[in-house]
């Protein structure tokens, strides 16, 4: 009987994430994320599906890898008079594909491989990472057409309107190595699938995949404006990188303390803490409340040098860590982690609130 409403019924819970992480830094090849995102097929629906990838570009390693999306070759151009007038690319090439048949209606796949401009630095009083931040918002938000997918160095996002393992086949993931991997299956329940609004959310280092629904979007997406950020993406997941990247990178906040305001402790469970504890945790509260994150969610954040792995505070969505040697594994459900490691030693469902972090070996923070 149920079979006639498959693919039809709205799956509050969908979506399926998954992550792994060699702290060593050593390489790997796609095909096991590939594999485990695969097992949680039926947590998508075809709209979306995307990787991020990090250590897969060592020969430009020191340079930003711009991944773009274009609809049409007006944009394309438009946009490279812009990068051409902020950046010196040393190379320029279509991102590698191949034909799957399930993909349809593919965007002009493009990147670059940049450094920000001497003279346009000096002018804009800037660092390169703010820079960098600044040209991905203006494209973003002011060239029709156009869409930053990743803007990090020595990493890049791949995303598509599919269900996962058929993205993964389609930008032959099987031919890159990295030393991270995470992987979403995207079930969109109330904004569009579309090729931009596919997961990982990127900017700079930072990638976010997501499973779940964000309440507090428009207060989040609200304060974040107040500091430059433009959301435009037709998402909530959108906010959480951008979040992350205001509290850590720009508001220099230790890991813990950032991924507190965004997954704060409930009222009453900071009314028990000890004296010195609750009163840090009331600060932040207070100081940080419109970054708080509201709703169901399961997050894995990458980064450059490791992973993090957050759910909300009373864990409304699935997540489940594992570790085996020098690799660490997280994912929607325990089966999408034994595919690929089936013998691992130790498992554990993190408690809400409480974040899953691996960063790799002689790292201090993310």
């Amino acid at each position: 009987m149920m079979l006639q409403y498959e693919g039809k019924v709205r799956i509050p819970s969908g979506c399926a994430i998954s992550g792994m992480i060699n702290k060593k830094g050593q390489l790997f090849p796609g095909n096991d994320i590939v594999k485990s995102i695969a097992l949680m097929h039926e947590r998508s629906n075809g709209l979306g599906g995307g990787f991020a990838a990090y250590g897969i570009y060592p020969e430009y390693k020191d340079l930003y890898a711009i991944h773009m999306f274009y609809d049409h070759n007006g944009a394309k151009e438009t946009v490279e008079l812009f990068l051409n007038r902020h950046f010196n690319i040393k190379l320029s090439e279509k991102i590698p594909t191949r034909k799957v048949s399930s993909i349809k209606d593919a965007p002009i796949i493009w990147r670059y491989f940049a450094l920000p401009r001497e003279d346009k630095l000096i002018e804009s009083g800037l660092d390169e990472n703010e820079f960098v931040v600044r040209c991905v918002m203006q494209i973003n938000a002011n060239f029709e057409g156009a869409f930053v997918v990743s803007s990090g160095k020595n990493m890049g996002a791949f995303k598509a309107v599919g269900f996962p393992e058929d993205v993964g086949d389609f930008y032959m993931l099987d031919t890159y190595k990295a030393y991270i991997w995470t992987a979403h299956g995207r079930f969109p329940t109330n904004t569009p699938g579309w090729w931009g609004g596919a997961h990982p959310f990127t900017l700079l280092d930072w990638s976010v995949v997501h499973n779940g629904e964000i309440s507090s979007y428009d207060a989040n997406k609200r304060w974040l404006k107040m500091y430059g950020y433009k959301c435009t993406l037709q998402t909530d997941t959108e906010v959480i990188t951008y979040m992350f990247d205001l509290l850590y990178r720009k508001h220099r906040l230790p890991l813990e303390i950032a991924l507190t305001a965004m997954a704060a402790p409930l009222w009453d469970e900071i009314e028990r803490m000890d004296r010195k504890k609750r009163e840090l945790m009331k600060s932040i509260r207070a100081v940080y409340g419109s970054a708080l994150i509201n709703g169901p969610f399961s997050i894995i954040l990458g980064s450059k040098n490791g992973i993090v792995a957050l759910n909300d505070r009373i864990k409304l969505r699935s997540l489940v860590a594992a570790v085996k040697d020098d690799f660490v594994y997280i994912a929607s459900e325990e089966s999408a982690i034994r595919v690929i490691c089936p013998k691992p030693d130790r498992v554990w469902a993190p408690m809400g609130g409480e974040p899953v972090i691996a960063l790799l070996e002689g790292v201090e923070s993310i």
